[in-house]
């Protein structure tokens, strides 16, 4: 979804946005859910629909 090169949390935030923006994830009728696709999918752990809140934690989960 944001590549491999080392990123700052800041800019991994941003890209994580531009994608989801890209795409047209962000849940129509409640703006606070985010609706995955494959790609997001494997970064949510699977669940196809999270709360912005829930987002930050399952990404972080992903950064070292």
């Amino acid at each position: 979804v944001v590549g491999s090169a080392p990123l700052t949390r800041g800019e991994l935030t941003k890209k994580v946005w531009d994608y989801i923006k890209k795409h047209g994830l962000q849940d129509k009728t409640k703006k606070t859910n985010i609706n995955a696709d494959a790609a997001l999918k494997a970064v949510f752990g699977g669940k196809s629909q999270v709360t912005m809140f829930e987002m930050t934690k399952l990404v972080s989960a992903h950064v070292k």
